[in-house]
Parts: structure tokens; C-alpha cells; sequence
């Protein structure tokens, strides 16, 4: 049972693990040992709730495909359980992303003092520049 929050968990018949051969170095080990671990979760077909289901299939993320379904490959760790335990991690960091509502952000003007002192500096740093200037008899 993988825990999302205080009121919705993922049962684990709904994840389903395969170990594969990882990539990239590790000596005879890599050829040897499956300890890479390969996540699927289906979305639509999931106990979610039907809002995150929504949000998650809205979101623009190259682990979901385009049949709904979170492939996540963790082979970061040399053993086959931190792997696993990596791949419930970050699905469930992935999840945990959808489940936060962003405030809506709210229109806002400077007030006419903050505009006053925005033109005053520009004036005096203009006063200044030419100041510099060559002096002319």
C-alpha cells in the first residue's frame, strides 16, 4: 500500500513491478543481475480520486503516456529493493505534485507614490550621465 496522503493510498495490485537488467557500467553484475526496476501505473484504471486522475493526465510529463499510464525506471541503486523503493518515491513525489491547487494570482498596480519615486531616480541618474559629459567654454 503505497501512502499519497492521510486520506488516499494506491493499493499494490494497481503498481505493477518488473525487474529488468540495468543500464550503463557495473562490471559482469550488470550482464547477471535484474536489479533494475521498472513501474506501471495506470491512471484511468487506478482507485484514485477522480480530480488527481484528471490533473495527472493533464500534466505535461514524458513518464505518462499517451494511454494514461506512469512508467517510471528507477536502476539508479545497485540493489533491486532501493530501487524500488526510489520507483515508489518518485511516483509518489509525482502524485503528491498534483494533489497541491496553486493560488490564483491576483492582478496588481504600483501605487502612484512607488511610480513617483521610480521616475524621480530615473531623472537624477539621467542628470548625472549628463554631468559627465565633456565641459564646453
Amino acid at each position: 500500500m503505497l501512502k499519497i496522503s492521510n486520506t488516499v493510498s494506491i493499493p499494490d495490485d494497481e503498481i505493477e513491478l518488473s525487474a529488468i537488467r540495468a543500464q550503463g557500467s557495473g562490471g559482469q553484475n550488470v550482464n547477471k543481475v535484474s536489479s533494475a526496476i521498472h513501474l506501471r501505473f495506470d491512471i484511468a484504471a487506478s482507485s484514485l480520486p477522480e480530480v488527481y486522475k484528471e490533473r495527472l493526465l493533464q500534466l505535461k510529463d514524458s513518464r505518462i503516456t499517451k494511454e494514461g499510464v506512469i512508467v517510471i525506471k528507477a536502476q539508479q541503486f545497485r540493489t533491486q529493493e532501493k530501487n524500488r523503493d526510489d520507483a515508489f518515491n518518485r511516483l509518489q513525489l509525482l502524485i503528491k505534485t498534483v494533489t497541491v491547487v496553486q493560488k490564483a494570482r491576483k492582478a496588481t498596480k504600483p501605487s502612484r507614490s512607488a511610480k513617483r519615486k521610480r521616475v524621480d531616480s530615473k531623472t537624477k541618474r539621467g542628470k548625472v550621465k549628463v554631468m559627465r559629459g565633456r565641459v564646453t567654454d
